[in-house]
């Protein structure tokens, strides 16, 4: 089994952050900080559930004492403050708070929390914790990478899956091949799937399309975005999977094959373009180029990727305008997609991580278009 993360670690590592950008107190409450900065992921529920760090002093998990016992204690890492129903969290925050002048919030912090802690710690100035643990998050150490390959590599057997025709497509509707891979994401292992998009024919030009009621017919394309996260050991975070391919219900048409193949060049030299020292809005050229070139530029609306770990999306973040350039451990998606509005679309997505031995391209499984069955 791995060994825990250093949470310790990466505690005293946010403190020398919030040092040098001079932030007092750094509050974390629902989203990945939480897990990435003591493995506990909190539920998404109005009851107030907040990690209060001062710079120079010890952390504590303030939380419901009904979710307490969901909590794995870290002696020297955190302390644990549960409170009672009769209790005001606000209050117990505020106490353990000070008086900073300078306060960083999770970006996920339910609105209510925030307004009324403003309320409480008057004259501080606010900002967004991001900024202090984005960057630590974004540079993924050796064990996170495994665990995003295992991810990856569970993802790429239900990929495999569906290339192999295993997964009915012809006569089901969107919404059954998507809890399909829904439920073979979880026989392959992960803990919870974050979503299974299935968008047939013109639905496929719409890059977040919800699976429904419409059945796949022959003779279209059919594309499949799914992803979930999967566990890096007993009581530790689990680390995400995102990948996309394309098939077809028959053999596809002159027109869509060349699209697909222009697809595949711009998904090819973005990948190779993740290299360290590369800024990121690079990368995005690199794809976006091809597809300019073929005709297809302003068909092509999104960014090129997202970075992936305990989250499905942060940094960083492939795009253009993103100047930064890649550090060695940035974990990301690479996903260029062409869609035209009425008739189809495809999209073409690996998740990546830059290394000082070049990009190391988590998923593997075959990149060409398929053709299924009809």
């Amino acid at each position: 089994m791995q060994s825990s993360p250093d949470y310790a670690g990466r505690l005293d590592r946010v403190r020398q952050a919030m040092a040098g950008r001079g932030v007092d107190l750094a509050l974390f409450s629902v989203g990945a900080d939480l897990p990435y900065l003591i493995g506990y992921d909190a539920m998404n529920l109005p009851r107030l559930t907040m990690l209060v760090v001062p710079r120079d002093g010890d952390a504590t998990l303030v939380i419901p004492n009904l979710e307490v016992a969901r909590v794995v204690e870290r002696p020297g890492v955190f302390g644990i403050r549960g409170w009672a129903e009769t209790e005001d969290p606000i209050d117990i925050v505020a106490g353990l708070s000070g008086s900073p002048s300078s306060v960083a919030v999770g970006d996920q912090t339910w609105a209510r929390n925030v307004v009324d802690l403003l309320g409480r710690l008057p004259g501080a100035r606010w900002s967004r914790a991001t900024e202090l643990v984005g960057p630590l998050r974004a540079r993924k150490d050796p064990a996170e990478v495994e665990a995003l390959r295992t991810a990856a590599q569970a993802a790429d057997r239900v990929a495999a899956q569906l290339h192999a025709g295993e997964i009915p497509l012809v006569g089901h509707t969107e919404a059954e091949v998507s809890a399909e891979l829904s439920r073979r994401l979880l026989a392959e292992g992960h803990t919870h799937v974050n979503f299974a998009i299935v968008a047939a024919g013109p639905h496929a030009a719409s890059p977040h399309h919800e699976a429904g009621a419409t059945v796949i017919r022959p003779g279209e394309v059919v594309l499949c975005d799914f992803g979930g996260s999967f566990p890096m050991a007993d009581g530790e975070p689990g680390y995400c999977s995102d990948i996309t391919r394309c098939v077809y219900t028959g053999e596809p048409p002159g027109e869509f094959a060349e699209l697909y193949a222009v697809l595949w060049e711009a998904q090819s030299a973005a990948v190779a373009a993740g290299t360290v020292g590369t800024p990121a809005e690079e990368v995005d050229g690199a794809a976006r180029r091809v597809i300019t070139a073929a005709g297809f530029g302003d068909r092509f609306i999104h960014r090129t990727g997202h970075g992936i770990g305990i989250f499905e999306h942060e940094d960083p973040y492939i795009v253009a305008g993103n100047g930064v350039p890649l550090e060695g451990g940035n974990a990301f998606s690479i996903e260029p997609g062409i869609y035209l509005p009425g008739r189809f679309g495809a999209r073409l997505e690996d998740i990546v991580v830059a290394t000082d031995d070049g990009p190391d391209p988590l998923n593997v499984v075959e990149h060409g278009l398929v053709v299924v069955e009809a």
